[in-house]
């Protein structure tokens, strides 16, 4: 029995010894690699699906920040029951979360299967390089570096272009585009990159109430997409020790320190298409478990 409590303190030690060592590294995108996604079954039917969620939740977010936790009924072909999908921001932390947890009851009385995924889905493989949304780009920033780790200032926001055009098939237009200039500092580790985005929209346009409240709505989209753009080059590293650490990768299209007047060059899109990049996380998709 003393034997066997030595081994288990020296496989302690040795784990903690190589958790020390490692460094993860946390992109702000979508991740899609498999050895960040967990797979969990044989949940039994004893709880809702809405009780297995917050459950599983509850257990697996305090191994790090999750990207996705979604919770599904088993197939007709199966016994009746749930499984999950449930995907980190970092390896090392799904890593450790499918050791710890395997094989134990977590939220019922039998164990639980949590094994790290062997293939892609189709979604995540057609969007590996999205970066995330800007909701997502709040919760891993403040999540790893805490509500004071990190500021944004703006430093220019304009509106570039408000005019009516004719429309092919009779009728004016309103066409409305923003431009933001934006800077994301880190004080507490001497980082500070620069990105700018431009948002644009068409409508017809007879109620002043609706000028004001499309010109609201494209003031924040293109305030939000800078953000995004700006967190874009913008790398944690996560170390065994649980110190966090910020470094930038290098970009052909950074700003110079005095070009605080205009645009220059920037990423342009719809308010349209942001909207659906913001939903595309609601998605449905087919995470059958044989």
């Amino acid at each position: 029995m003393k034997e066997r409590e030595r081994e288990r303190e020296r496989e302690r030690e040795r784990e903690s010894r190589s958790c020390e060592m490692e460094v993860d590294i946390l992109e702000f995108r979508v991740p899609v690699d498999n050895n960040k996604t967990l797979f969990v079954w044989d949940i039994q039917p004893s709880h809702s699906e809405a009780q297995i969620y917050v459950g599983l939740h509850g257990v697996f977010s305090s191994f790090g920040p999750l990207y996705l936790l979604k919770v599904c009924q088993n197939s007709a072909l199966n016994p009746p029951g749930f499984y999950a999908l449930i995907k980190f921001y970092s390896a090392a932390q799904a890593s450790k979360a499918q050791r710890q947890t395997d094989g134990r009851p977590l939220l019922q009385s039998c164990p639980l299967k949590v094994k790290l995924s062997s293939k892609h889905t189709s979604y995540f493989r057609s969007d590996s390089s999205r970066p995330l949304s800007h909701a997502r780009c709040l919760e891993l920033g403040n999540h790893c570096l805490g509500f004071n780790g990190w500021t944004s200032d703006i430093i220019t926001l304009k509106e570039l272009t408000n005019t009516e055009e004719e429309h092919e098939g009779g009728g004016r237009w309103r066409r409305l585009k923003f431009g933001c200039l934006l800077q994301l500092s880190f004080p507490h580790h001497r980082q500070t990159t620069r990105a700018a985005a431009v948002v644009e929209d068409c409508f017809t346009c007879t109620d002043p109430d609706l000028l004001i409240q499309k010109r609201c709505k494209l003031h924040r989209l293109v305030r939000e997409q800078a953000l995004v753009n700006a967190f874009s080059p913008v790398l944690l590293l996560l170390l065994g020790s649980g110190k966090v650490m910020v470094e930038l990768k290098q970009t052909s299209d950074e700003f110079l320190p005095n070009e605080t007047e205009g645009l220059l060059q920037v990423e342009e899109f719809s308010w349209s298409e942001f909207a659906a990049d913001e939903e595309a996380v609601e998605e449905e998709w087919d995470l059958t478990v044989s």
